[in-house]
């Protein structure tokens, strides 16, 4: 983490803006107003033990009552110590002798084929997944897991990975995904950091139409060796292929098996194991830009809490929603708010398999006027992509059964927030601006759609139980509208229970950059009203001409510019200012790349900000560097700026040519 001082972060964005929650909606919320959310949340950080007893008790089925609420020994949480539950039957089997039995749990959509036929579908009610996820819990006995093994999944996104999850979680297993776009060597670093017996994988998956060869990737991995010669995935017994694309696949004897042939030996009881309230349920690598991935460790029931009942308020769900994340499993979003939070919760989630573009521009609003949906939790980075395509793609479609939107994944600028009200919500929906990490399992700072103003760029207010602060290097709170870093100062039931076999890293990375608080990484300030405005990552804080500029605001003001779609600032070294701005703009479809708008948009940035933010250079691309999920990468185009080679796994992106042309200074 940065020690670089982070008190006078400059912050200028201005936005006024403010949207109201309609009264019809918070009619029927569950939170309906302002003053209740603060009651409710003063109370739950003043006694903070009472209020997660009461929802402890209400919200979750335990097999054996917890005895105490918190034992905290800083930097080390255990919540409702004593306890025994189970994640999968809080999921699935609370609501079999329920009308909820027979409701949709998971709506899955396949991705369209590339002949133009339409993708599989498949929907699996509360009774038939609990069946599914009984069935293959008896196939991870069978192939020799039991409870604490750590299971390594590299599925692509259909309901099976879903099964895999819930299945772990019923005997004890724990489960660590693997996102389907990382690479050979990514996966056996996590078989090597986790010591996993298992990796559940498939033949393929579909991505855009190409078979992506999953099988093929763990096949490479487990021949993976160190500079020692050492196998990095020795601890591997057992590989579960499931069949999805029919590619042609080899099978080591001894060691792997077909997932629907093992069906056939098991029954569909499975009784859900009593496990500890503070038991291991999952390790999610982050990748970070040096050193080895950290393995993010989550217990039971801590998390399980957390993630239903963000859910349940901030979504504000009901019996009749459809509610849609477009995350992909292999990340902390797919986990908390397509798996776990959802389905604690008896709600219908949708899952779709494929890319938002392929085979057209309209691949979201098809799905939405075809199901119904009515909420959307989506990245700001999809966003601006949709801005780009063109309005003329969410116009085909009906998309009035959508009631409440949401973003997640970096702070969405204004501009986003605006086309993502009016032009997807129809200036009806509310939007839920989520801020929260990997580590903190999850929301922490949202709207509640019925109870909150919005304003477009900021997550607004903590969650219940959740105590954020804006403090200087000292850790002592800065003034109003001041930068700083942003930490929360209380303990929180689903927070990350440590770095999986690295307890020191965990302390050093958290916990030692302001002294009895957790250290989020964020740069933030609070404006006059209390709400938080999240500016970047410190480490992406720029120091120009002794001026400390958050890139999220140059970014925000960069897509303010009616010719720009999308904005990636970095910094690289300056003998003169010590970092100066560079800045990679991809501009909306049928605007000319042109010296003049170059011209154009760093005037444009000298008004919206201030004169010291003027970018050194603006560089036209036709795209932006992005994994599968989204999110840019950063990481690479500094190296770019500041015309390095390009170094690190770039076998996450989207599309590896983007970064030839960038290389080139192709425009």
């Amino acid at each position: 983490m940065s020690k670089a001082p982070a008190a006078n972060i400059e912050s200028h964005l201005k936005e006024n803006r403010v949207f109201k929650p309609a009264k019809e909606f918070s009619a029927k919320a569950h939170i309906k107003s302002l003053a209740h959310y603060k009651k409710l949340w003063t109370e739950s950080v003043k006694q903070p033990e009472k209020f997660w007893k009461k929802q402890a008790e209400a919200e979750l089925i335990w097999q054996k009552p917890f005895t105490k609420v918190l034992q905290w020994k800083e930097p080390f949480a255990k919540w409702f110590t004593g306890g025994k539950l189970n994640v999968s039957a809080n999921c699935l089997d609370r609501w079999l002798d329920s009308a909820t039995a027979n409701k949709a749990a998971l709506i899955w959509e396949g991705e369209p084929a590339t002949d133009g036929k339409p993708g599989e579908e498949r929907v699996l009610t509360y009774k038939q997944l609990h069946r599914e996820v009984c069935r293959f819990a008896n196939v991870l006995k069978r192939n020799g897991i039991s409870k604490g093994d750590r299971v390594i999944i590299y599925l692509p996104m259909v309901p099976e990975a879903a099964i895999a999850m819930l299945a772990c979680t019923r005997i004890g297993a724990v489960h660590s995904v693997v996102f389907g776009g990382f690479s050979a060597q990514s996966v056996a670093d996590r078989i090597q950091d986790c010591g996993a017996k298992m990796v559940i994988t498939s033949d393929g998956g579909y991505r855009r139409g190409a078979v992506v060869p999953l099988k093929k990737n763990v096949d490479e991995a487990l021949k993976l060796h160190d500079a020692a010669g050492q196998s990095l995935t020795q601890t591997i017994e057992k590989v579960i292929v499931l069949r999805r694309c029919a590619n042609e696949v080899h099978m080591a004897e001894h060691r792997d098996v077909w997932w629907h042939r093992e069906l056939d030996y098991v029954s569909d009881v499975c009784p859900a194991e009593k496990l500890d309230s503070e038991a291991p349920l999952f390790i999610l690598y982050t990748s970070g830009s040096t050193g080895k991935p950290k393995g993010i460790l989550h217990s039971t029931a801590g998390y399980l809490l957390g993630t239903k009942l963000t859910s349940k308020y901030v979504f504000d769900l009901r019996a009749e929603d459809v509610y849609w994340c477009t995350a992909d499993v292999g990340w902390v979003t797919g986990h908390s708010y397509i798996v776990y939070g959802p389905l604690a919760n008896g709600a219908t989630a949708l899952m779709y398999e494929g890319a938002p573009n392929w085979p057209e521009p309209d691949r979201f609003w098809r799905i939405i006027q075809k199901y119904g949906v009515t909420i959307l939790y989506t990245a700001p980075t999809a966003i601006r992509a949709f801005m780009k395509w063109g309005d003329e793609w969410p116009k085909k479609h009906d998309l009035s059964s959508l009631r409440l939107l949401g973003s997640v994944g970096e702070p969405i600028n204004p501009e986003a927030w605006m086309w993502y009200h009016n032009v997807i919500g129809g200036g009806r929906c509310p939007i839920v601006d989520t801020w929260w990490q990997t580590e903190t399992g999850s929301i922490m700072i949202t709207p509640l759609p019925g109870a909150t103003p919005t304003k477009p760029g900021t997550a607004t207010l903590p969650f219940f139980g959740i105590l954020p602060e804006v403090v200087d290097d000292q850790g002592k709170p800065v003034p109003k509208n001041t930068g700083g870093k942003l930490v929360v100062r209380q303990p929180w039931p689903s927070m990350l229970r440590g770095i999986w076999g690295d307890n020191e890293r965990y302390k050093q990375t958290y916990w030692t950059e302001v002294k009895g608080s957790y250290f989020t990484g964020d740069g933030c300030r609070q404006d006059k009203d209390g709400y938080f405005w999240i500016v970047g990552r410190i480490d992406d804080v720029l120091n120009v001409a002794g001026h400390r500029i958050g890139t999220a605001e140059v970014e925000s003001a960069l897509v303010s510019h009616p010719s720009v779609a999308e904005a990636a600032v970095v910094g690289r070294p300056d003998e003169l200012k010590g970092q100066a701005l560079v800045c990679f703009v991809t501009l909306k479809t049928g605007v000319k790349a042109t010296p003049e708008l170059k011209n154009e948009l760093r005037n444009h940035i000298g008004k919206e900000i201030g004169p010291v933010a003027k970018p050194d250079e603006v560089r036209f691309a036709e795209a932006l560097p992005k994994t599968r999920s989204g999110k840019i990468m950063r990481r690479l185009l500094k190296q770019i700026a500041s015309g390095m080679e390009i170094k690190g796994d770039t076998t996450t992106l989207e599309d590896i040519s983007v970064i030839a042309k960038l290389a080139s200074g192709e425009e």
